[in-house]
This record gives structure tokens, sequence and C-alpha cells, in this order.
């Protein structure tokens, strides 16, 4: 990144006094201070004289010429952070936590249909106006309210760390977990303990997806929240990996009684949400580890019939689980060709490391075929870069 002419201002000033500059320059030493800090821009005299001075050879000229705009433009930013800081020592009012639940709600929608990448900035950006409300005394009920919001935010964030591929997200479920607990809020700490189970599952620590998920639907209790809808399913699937038939059936049972006590207003297309859709798509899945490939396709079926064109991750899950029954039956050409298919077919910002790694499943699944051409094909597309494995960046359907 190229110097700013405040930084420049700042290295050629060197062991000098802002007085002993501001001499210099014949300005004020808090002008000197305002250049340096970017919060004013330089005009062409005062520049021209501050070079001179400090032997800056034209470089502060330069500068100064080069970014004209740049301490307005630092001026906007130094303002809209003090707004906040301002605003975040003021009392907290009741429209004031509405918008923070709505906050909290519309990011755990878009974990549907929005790639990591972009939700991200945004996320960190909201979790620092909370994190100032935060450092401020708030009456009982409306830090509660608040503490809740950021257990919510810690564990879309690590969830979000998680399809990006990056271990930091651990340090952030135990960030959520500790959140929820100081607000005491069972229904949040299991939705975070069922969430971190899937870290665990899609990780390989099988028997720690199954212990997390066991303790989500332990936390909950009674309450009929997302957790144990959340949790059983995953529980299900991870029996379903380590070949523990009457254990997964009995968790899918489980699954299938949590989703029917869940609120229809819980039941959506959210982080914060679980649906028949997933259920399908969860139940799929656990089939199609145990290669009882005829109930995985009815459930993969029903599935995409539910599944929103824009949920592009977990419909593209639910085609890999396809190509793997594929697979399983003996047909690895078209299990090759049904996950190359997927893959490209998604655009680049939608290709998780999730996808990739389910992908490479399918290829792992029928090692014995790769001189089979469309097995050779998804190996090559999967050990390409990932801006490099075709298709483009723009919204189309996978089927």
């Amino acid at each position: 990144m190229s110097e700013t002419f405040g930084q420049a201002l700042r290295r050629l000033r060197g062991n000098r006094s802002l007085r002993d500059v501001a001499e210099l320059a014949s300005c004020g030493k808090s002008y000197v201070s305002y250049l340096e800090s970017g919060e004013r821009s330089p005009t062409p005299d005062i520049a021209a004289t501050l070079d001179r001075a400090l032997g800056g050879e034209g470089l502060l000229v330069a500068l100064a010429q080069q970014r004209p705009g740049t301490g307005v433009l630092d001026q906007v930013d130094l303002l809209q952070r003090g707004l906040t800081e301002a605003l975040a020592a003021g009392p907290m009012t009741e429209a004031g936590l509405d918008e923070w639940d709505f906050t909290v709600a519309r990011h755990g929608r878009a974990t549907r249909y929005r790639p990591e990448g972009e939700l991200l900035p945004e996320l960190v950006s909201d979790f620092q106006d909370l994190r100032l409300l935060l450092n401020h005394r708030h009456p009982a009920a409306a830090r509660k309210t608040l503490t809740i919001a950021a257990a919510r935010l810690a564990g879309l964030m690590a969830l979000t760390l998680l399809k990006l591929g990056d271990d930091r997200s651990r340090a952030w479920w135990r960030t959520g977990r500790a959140a929820a607990s100081a607000a005491e809020d069972r229904a949040t700490l299991s939705w975070i303990y069922a969430q971190e189970a899937y870290e665990r599952y899609y990780s390989g620590d099988l028997l720690g997806a199954v212990e997390l998920a066991a303790r989500a639907q332990q936390l909950a209790g009674g309450l009929p929240c997302v957790g144990p809808a959340l949790a059983a399913p995953l529980e299900a699937r991870a029996h379903a990996v380590l070949g523990a038939r009457e254990e997964s059936a009995a968790a899918l049972h489980a699954a299938e009684t949590a989703l029917e006590r869940l609120p229809a207003t819980e039941q959506i297309g959210s982080a914060f949400g679980y649906s028949e859709s997933q259920l399908r798509f969860h139940s799929g899945n656990a089939w199609t580890h145990l290669g009882e490939t005829t109930r995985a396709a009815e459930e993969h079926a029903r599935a995409l019939e539910l599944y929103p064109a824009a949920d592009r991750t977990d419909r593209a899950l639910i085609r890999l689980d396809q190509a793997m029954c594929l697979a399983t039956d003996g047909d690895p050409a078209g299990a090759a060709a049904l996950a190359t298919q997927t893959v490209v077919g998604l655009p680049d910002q939608h290709r998780s490391s999730l996808i990739i790694y389910r992908a490479w499943d399918v290829a792992a699944k029928v090692p014995e075929a790769r001189a089979v051409t469309e097995v050779r094909v998804l190996r090559e597309v999967l050990a390409l870069p990932a801006g490099e494995r075709g298709g483009n960046s723009e919204d189309r359907e996978g089927d």
C-alpha cells in the first residue's frame, strides 16, 4: 500500500515536536496533527512549505496532489465512528433493541443465499457496533437482549468461518457459548451447540459431533426451539457414517418430532430456523451414508422439490449425495459426471470448501474406477485452483 501524506509527514518529522514543525511551516500545531491523522488535507502552499522544511524532496507535494480528497474522506470515517460511539453511550431504547433483533435475523436469513465472502465483512462491521454498545451500562433487560444478539452473531461468525474453511471458527463458538450462558438463554445455547456439532462432523470428529448434538438436545429440555431440530438429524448423520443404523434411525425419529414441535415462525430459511427441506436433505444424507440408496433417493427428491433455487449450497450438497448413491449402486461414471456438473454449475463464490470436500468424497468412493473418463475429469476439476473450475459468476440453476 502506498504511503499517505500523513504517514510521510510523520516519518519526515522524526523526533521533531509538532510545535517545531508548525513553526517551520508557519501554521498551528493542531493543524499539523490533523494533517498527520488525515483529518485535514494540506493546501498546495502548506505541502510545499513542509516539504522544503523537512527535506521531503518533492514527496509531500506529490502526495498532496495525488490524493486531494483523502483528508475529507478520512473525516467522513472519523465522524461516523464518533457518532456511533456517542450513540452507544446513550440510553438503549425499545426501537434500538428491535433494530438489533432485525439485524441479527437478517444475517441469519442471508446465510441461506449469500456467499460467505460477502457476509463476513458485514458481520464484522455490525459486531463492532454491538461491542460498543456492550461496553456501556444498560438496564438488565436491555443488556440481556444485546447479549443474546452477541451470542447469535458470534454463532453466525463461526458458521461463516466454518464454511470458508477457517479454523478460527472454534474460538467464535466459545464466544457464542459464553454470551448465551451470560444471558441465561437455553434456546440460544442449544442452537450454538447444534451448529458447533456440524463443525465437528465436517472435520471428521464424529464422536465429538454426537456428543455436542446430544448436549444441544439436553440443554433445550422441553423447549420447542431450533437447537434440537438441528441437532437430532446431525446426530443421525454422524451415527450413519459410523455405521450405527439403529442409532441413526432413532435420531431421525427424534428429528421428525423436533420439527413437528417447532413453531411455524422458526420453520424458515435461516441459520436460526429449521425446515422440512433441511430435514429431507439431512435424512437423505444419513441414508446415503448407510448405503440405503432407495430411501435416500426419496428424501433427495423431496428436498429438491422444497428447496428454493437461491439456496445453492444445500441443493449442491443434495446433488453430491445423489452422486454418492450412484457410486454406491455401481455407476461410477454417472456419479462422477453428476458431481462434476454440480461443482462446475456453481458460481465461483458459492464453491465453498464444504462443497469441494464433499465432491472429493464422491471421487474417493470409486478409487478402482480412476481410469473411467468421467472420474478422471472430476478429479482434474477438483484439483484446479478455485477460480479455474469452469462455470461463471452469473446466477444459474445447477439442476
